[in-house]
């Protein structure tokens, strides 16, 4: 193999050892609580409402002005009370945290652009506790904020005003393993990263991967329907998981925990509470699909000219390595700037204005290396892909999937990050970017796109040295429009949760929003479930 590369491709088989991990921590926001509980979310409201449907901007209709992605006022939920906080401490001893310097932490979203003021944090250990929590919060009239890793990107994970925490963190036992079907059940507080490693003991994995696998939770991603790094090879949790344990917000245990593949008897209720960002129940155990680990992992790293050549490139790629292609991202030249100058990654090719990881998973070794030796050879002759490098080692193959994975983490040392996880035809991905730079100009401090090309799905980034207004009135509501034109989504993968909540008439007509609005209050009627989430305010 390397001599082939060597010989034919130039693509170069030793990896240059990158840097260690940067141990600096995202720029803090200092927050007081203002009189009354002012609004959480550290953005500058513009007025107006969003009530245009989205085949009326599909269609070319009257130009829309959104509502503020800012905080509504606090709803007449109940307050905490030293007779509330005894009936929880009689329910979990030792786990109802009144404690502001360990709720600090679950207080404040991973960005540090939202705040909550919660006064009070639950950590149940199991769905009896979790069941008589919510019964009772729900005869109290309290508010309550599910939160399991919070790693969310969207304000969807952290109270808004004085919600109750309710952690799934301590909820993280495996309850059982098929390593015939391999089926996977487990509590809902299992940490991404520790599923992973329990499976690959028994030669399984999970079928999804994320940057935050150390830190998210399943039950989070399965609330958030978390896409992630293996998409395009095993599908969304819609597909992989295939039943749920939910509390529902008057404290009833809702059981489809099942273990079967197929199950036509009714409807798949469980489907209701994937990607409902806990406003519908709390997730508590889980049973996913899990696929058999890879004898085989390659991962290659290739540099394109244009993003034309990298479309070409893909469209290659899935013909000619077919089944044993497993992921197909991409980033471009100013995401490298920002890892080479905040993390100290260095690039591993030949500077280019785009970048690939194609990650290739499959049962024989030899079998693999000659599909990928064929692609990367034709990919080389027809000038789609001018340089590269491969790693077939587990130490190589973190440190050039790190070059994908700490994007983020970069972007958090660069400045104030406004966040655009944008879904769209493969073809049209990074027109939005081009786009955006020149509609912005130099008002933006840096305008970056990444993502998953394999599932159209694009992370825009801008970034400023501090937050300015009138720099996000300049992004919004265009970034919103331009998606809605070309038949977008305006959340691939993180959800709407605070943030977004809004801007949700732009991907979805009104009919099908009023009818979310209308399960929602048959699940949960006085809405003490992650209020002044995910829906718009005109259904609240």
């Amino acid at each position: 193999m390397a001599g082939l590369l060597h010989r034919r491709l130039r693509l170069r088989t030793a990896l240059r050892w990158l840097s260690p991990l940067s141990t600096a921590s995202p720029p803090a926001v200092v927050r007081t609580l203002p009189p009354g509980f002012s609004s959480s979310l550290l953005q500058t409201p513009r007025p107006g409402s969003c009530g245009v449907r989205c085949r009326e901007l599909h269609a070319g209709g009257e130009r829309p002005t959104p509502s503020p992605a800012a905080t509504p006022e606090r709803r007449p939920f109940s307050r905490v009370t030293p007779e509330d906080l005894a009936f929880f401490s009689k329910i979990i001893p030792g786990r109802t945290i009144t404690d502001p310097d360990i709720l600090e932490a679950s207080n404040v979203d991973w960005l540090k652009s939202v705040r909550g003021f919660s006064e009070v944090l639950l950590r149940p250990q199991t769905t009896e506790e979790v069941s008589q929590i919510l019964g009772y919060c729900n005869s109290r009239n309290l508010a309550v904020s599910p939160q399991g890793g919070n790693t969310g990107l969207v304000g969807g994970s952290v109270p808004v005003y004085d919600e109750i925490i309710l952690s799934t963190a301590l909820m993280n036992n495996v309850l059982n393993f098929d390593s015939v079907s391999g089926i996977l059940s487990c509590q809902a507080g299992c940490v991404l990263e520790s599923l992973s490693l329990y499976l690959e003991d028994r030669d399984y994995i999970m079928p999804l991967d994320l940057g935050a696998k150390g830190s998210c939770q399943i039950g989070g991603n399965v609330a958030t329907n978390a896409g992630g790094l293996r998409l395009l090879r095993y599908g969304s949790l819609r597909g992989t998981v295939l039943g749920l344990e939910v509390v529902l917000a008057d404290g009833k245990v809702l059981d489809c925990l099942a273990t079967l593949r197929k199950d036509n008897t009714g409807y798949d209720l469980k489907q209701l509470f994937i990607g409902s960002e806990g406003t519908l129940g709390v997730i508590t155990a889980v049973t996913i699909l899990c696929p058999r680990k890879p004898k085989a992992v390659n991962v290659a790293f290739l540099g394109c000219e244009s993003f034309e050549q990298l479309l070409q490139t893909f469209q290659l790629c899935r013909g000619m390595l077919g089944e044993i292609l497993s992921a197909f991202e991409f980033l471009d030249r100013e995401c490298m700037r920002l890892l080479n100058t905040h993390l100290k990654l260095a690039n591993p090719i030949t500077d280019c204005p785009f970048y690939i990881v194609i990650e290739t998973s499959g049962s024989n070794p030899t079998h693999d290396e000659e599909k990928l030796h064929q692609f990367l050879e034709e990919a080389m002759t027809s000038s789609q892909v001018i340089d590269g490098t491969v790693a077939t080692e587990e130490a190589k193959i973190k440190a050039l999937w790190s070059l994908r994975e700490r994007v983020t983490e970069a972007l958090t040392h660069d400045g104030f990050t406004y966040k655009y996880d944008i879904s769209l035809p493969v073809e049209r991905i990074y027109q939005l970017v081009t786009d955006m730079r020149e509609h912005l100009g130099d008002r933006a401090k840096s305008v970056v796109g990444y993502g998953h090309v394999g599932d159209g799905n694009l992370h825009l980034n801008i970034t400023s040295p501090t937050k300015d207004p009138d720099l996000l009135a300049s992004i919004e509501p265009f970034v919103y429009e331009w998606t809605a034109r070309f038949q977008g989504s305006i959340s691939a993968e993180h959800g709407l949760g605070l943030k977004k909540r809004n801007y949700i008439y732009y991907s979805k007509a009104s009919l099908a929003v009023a009818l979310m609005g209308n399960i929602k209050t048959m699940l949960d009627p006085k809405g003490i479930l992650n209020p002044y989430k995910t829906l718009p305010d005109d259904l609240q």
